[in-house]
């Protein structure tokens, strides 16, 4: 296959998944999902193995991309069948983050997979949102194990009422499965096209190609990282339970053809709900190494295959069940990340950043109400870190988010709250030669009772800055000018005002000396 060819390739392999993606956005009733854009799209060959993936959440992806082997070798396939689980210990991230996957038979012979991962506002945990303060899984909602949700193209209704009825709102959950199904068949229909286009054989080379284009140019990227071994170690602020400074250490071994990321010396896993399966913690790391590669490195398999993990087992990065893992995802892997960033800074200080705000400051709410039962999650931007070449942006996602946030609009009209404040949070970006971005404050009134879980980090441990710039400031939640914990349950009552200000990013290089503020 000559570059024209290949490039050819990969691009229409791509855009099956960004059609996907609009499909899922366009159909979906929710606002995390149709708002907010928490899902992701991706297309797997017949062992399970990445070939193209859209520009969605880098969590579910990395995470896809490590588990789904092991997940399809465990399903007898037929065509017309759609798989769904949830369970972190099979594959998932957390029970949120519903996955469906979808066999592609071309000519009777299994070719490819196409999946989606989307996270729903509401999977049956006790509290609105399903982001609770858990101590154990069963805690976080309906655990959902490899099952065929559609067979020969029938939706088991049967199946999907399970799955949703004890949902706040099951029309709402209903549709969103819906709209997942949809995409899925999306996918499938226009994977099957270019395949007939091609031939199975051509694909299969195709393949074959992209992976080994790939592999290529992310082994000449990381060759630009010096051979070595480079240890880093950061801290979770607590886990919810009475545990704080829970520890997360890497040691990065740099060979000349692969890259060992070893977690050995990081805490056992903990009671509460900051746990991941070792999925995620493979995403966080691969999310890293991906950032060094150019820009034109397709998404697939070949591009992780010089990249190795070790995460003990019962440790904080590969919790066993029934560990609680709700807040594993969205937070300890975003702290995984800031642990590979902190090493590869020793190693290549001119190209990696500060740490970022360092939380996905999680927000879920909502009501039992049997009248108005309603969830609302949301993740809150903050500042991200500096780098040689600029200043960190101001109030956005970093790292392992990569969702929108949910418009003031759309929350007032759905739900019993209203937004009286939402802006940036001036002086929480750390100083330097190039200053962190600010955080964001967001500002919650409540117009009727709320149940509030809050899962948030960064709020003792400031995010650190680089070669000499300062760390940006810790967030700080708060409930009618009181502050809260890191991780909190809490009923609001009506009147209530609920403010969520978040970390800033850390600086980087040295501060002038007339302490002027930095270039942007």
């Amino acid at each position: 296959m000559d570059p024209i060819e290949l490039n050819i390739f990969a691009s229409r392999l791509g855009a099956v998944c960004d059609e996907m993606g609009v499909v899922l956005r366009n159909a979906a009733f929710s606002p995390n999902i149709r708002d907010r854009l928490d899902f992701s799209c991706a297309v797997f060959d017949a062992r399970g193995e990445l070939c193209a993936q859209a520009a969605h959440i880098p969590v579910h992806l990395g995470s896809m991309a490590y588990a789904m082997a092991g997940i399809v070798s465990s399903v007898e396939w037929h065509s017309g069948d759609i798989v769904v689980l949830n369970d972190p210990f099979l594959g998932g991230t957390h029970l949120p983050d519903v996955t469906l996957i979808a066999p592609l038979f071309f000519d009777g012979r299994l070719s490819a997979f196409l999946v989606n991962r989307a996270h729903h506002a509401d999977i049956g945990a006790g509290s609105p949102g399903s982001m609770p303060v858990s101590r154990t899984l069963e805690q976080e909602g309906r655990v959902i194990p490899p099952g065929k949700l559609v067979r020969a193209g029938v939706v088991d209704r049967d199946f999907l009422r399970q799955i949703t009825g004890e949902n706040r709102s099951p029309q709402e959950s209903e549709g969103d499965f819906a709209a997942q199904i949809s995409a899925n068949r999306s996918g499938l229909k226009r994977l099957h096209r270019l395949i007939g286009e091609w031939g199975s054989e051509a694909f299969l080379r195709g393949l074959a190609a992209l992976n080994s284009y790939a592999e290529r140019l992310a082994r000449d990227a990381l060759k630009r990282i010096p051979v070595g071994e480079y240890r880093f170690e950061d801290v979770m602020d607590d886990d919810g339970q009475g545990n704080g400074d829970i520890p997360i250490h890497v040691r990065l071994a740099v060979n000349p053809d692969h890259i060992l990321a070893d977690f050995t010396g990081t805490a056992p896993q903990v009671p509460g709900n900051i746990n991941c399966p070792v999925s995620v913690a493979a995403a966080a790391v691969y999310y890293v190494f991906r950032c060094l590669m150019p820009s034109r490195t397709p998404a697939c398999a070949g591009s992780f295959r010089s990249i190795h993990l070790n995460a003990p087992e019962g440790s904080l990065l590969n919790a066993t069940r029934p560990a609680a893992v709700a807040a594993g995802n969205v937070e300890t892997g975003t702290r995984v990340v800031d642990v590979v960033l902190g090493a590869l800074a020793q190693a290549l200080p001119d190209e990696v950043p500060a740490a970022s705000h360092g939380s996905m400051n999680n927000v879920a709410m909502g009501s039992d109400s049997d009248a108005s039962g309603w969830d609302y999650y949301e993740t809150i931007g903050g500042g991200m870190g500096a780098g040689r070449n600029g200043g960190g942006l101001d109030g956005v996602q970093t790292h392992m988010t990569n969702t929108l946030n949910t418009p003031i609009e759309v929350i007032e009209a759905r739900f019993p709250v209203r937004l009286e404040g939402y802006g940036l949070r001036s002086g929480s970006g750390g100083k330097g030669a190039r200053c962190g971005g600010e955080g964001l404050i967001r500002t919650f009134r409540f117009l009727a009772p709320t149940q509030v879980t809050l899962l948030t980090e960064r709020r003792n441990h400031q995010p650190w800055g680089s070669c000499g710039g300062m760390p940006g400031r810790v967030g700080v939640n708060s409930h009618n000018g009181k502050q809260l914990p890191a991780k909190v349950s809490l009923m609001a009552e009506t009147g209530d005002v609920l403010t969520i200000e978040t970390p800033g990013g850390g600086g980087w290089g040295v501060m002038p000396e007339d302490g002027e503020c930095c270039d942007p």
